[in-house]
């Protein structure tokens, strides 16, 4: 039930991000070609999957895109206040798909739960 929750509070943050950047009046080619950008982090599983954990982790953070977010919005920044919102989107996206924060056992390991390979 945790697990269904987390997603469903995913969903909510994609939406909430998504009107958010409806409301700043937001280029949305700029949201389809800046959306997956977060998962050019897991290229740090070619190092390790320690470091490629910690590459997704801070990629993945609600905390940075917040805080992203707010700073643009509070400095009348709209494209920083945009590239956040995007970013949030992304994480919600993510959530509510079952993909967690990752565990340095390997990618499969999140704090959803295990996917991939890992949940077999």
């Amino acid at each position: 039930m945790p697990r269904l929750i987390l997603r469903f509070e995913g969903l909510a943050l994609l939406s909430a991000a998504a009107f958010g950047y409806h409301s700043q009046h937001g280029n949305w080619v700029l949201f389809a070609v800046l959306f997956l950008a977060p998962d050019l982090s897991m290229v740090g599983y070619l190092v390790s999957p320690l470091f490629g954990a910690i590459c997704y982790n801070v990629a993945h953070t609600t905390l940075l895109f917040g805080m992203l977010a707010g700073i643009g919005y509070l400095t009348n920044h709209d494209v920083i206040t945009q590239i956040g919102l995007i970013g949030l989107a992304h994480v919600g996206f993510d959530r509510a798909a079952g993909y967690g924060l990752k565990y340095p056992e390997g990618f499969g390991f999140t704090h959803l739960g295990r996917i991939g390979k890992e949940a077999n």
